[in-house]
């Protein structure tokens, strides 16, 4: 199956809208229409394949060449460094990485004075790059879910975590104090998967940069 590509996306909402923005360009898989538990799924006809994946494994599946391209939110690539290609940025899915902390210390708070932080996140080495640079020693504790946890309970008093609304900030007392980073989906592709297979791979990439590109200029 050499001549077949393989697309890793990450299940849920980044799927369904892969496949849309992808349709635009003629890549479709009927297989993927309706519920269904399976991880791959193929239009034969086209020689194209579709893994289902969690979002953090699309860049290690990419990099290794399992998928030849994927699609995957630019905070896990800031994250895990990997060595891709990202030629495209999708424009879809659209949040911040951010800097918070408990309302009652913004009052007398300034971040210009901050020394030696303790922060819980998703990221740590965004986060560790990201006061490094400010000359800031930060303790890091790295968690899997709910965040916003750590300062109402005492485990630290700031947080790195993305944000859209900021609704959930505010509900549990928090506030923004830094933007780290803009984040959206972008296309990773194999390098090695772009010498080989460059005209399928490179058609796909133009499609997407129109398709994106005329997105971008009928928004308000």
């Amino acid at each position: 199956m050499s001549d077949w590509i393989t697309f890793a996306l990450p299940k849920g909402r980044i799927m369904k809208d892969s496949m849309e923005l992808f349709g635009r360009i003629g890549i479709t898989c009927s297989e993927m229409e309706g519920d269904s538990r399976k991880l791959v799924f193929e239009n034969r006809e086209e020689r194209l394949r579709f893994m289902a994946v969690r979002a953090t494994d699309v860049p290690t599946y990419v990099e290794y060449g399992c998928a030849d391209l994927g699609v995957v939110g630019k905070d896990t690539l800031l994250e895990q460094g990997k060595d891709l290609y990202e030629p495209v940025d999708l424009k879809f899915g659209y949040c911040r990485l951010v800097v918070a902390e408990p309302k009652a210390l913004q009052a007398d708070d300034d971040p210009s004075n901050w020394s030696n932080i303790r922060v819980a996140t998703k990221y740590p080495n965004i986060t560790e790059r990201f006061f490094a640079a400010k000359g800031i020693q930060v303790e890091l504790i790295k968690l899997y879910g709910s965040i916003e946890l750590a300062p109402l309970v005492g485990l630290s008093e700031r947080i790195v975590d993305l944000v859209s609304t900021g609704a959930t900030l505010r509900d549990n007392g928090m506030v923004e104090v830094e933007t780290i980073a803009e984040i959206t989906s972008r296309l990773i592709v194999n390098r090695a998967s772009l010498k080989t297979k460059h005209q399928r791979i490179g058609a796909i990439i133009d499609g997407l940069e129109k398709v994106v590109g005329e997105n971008v200029r009928i928004s308000p």
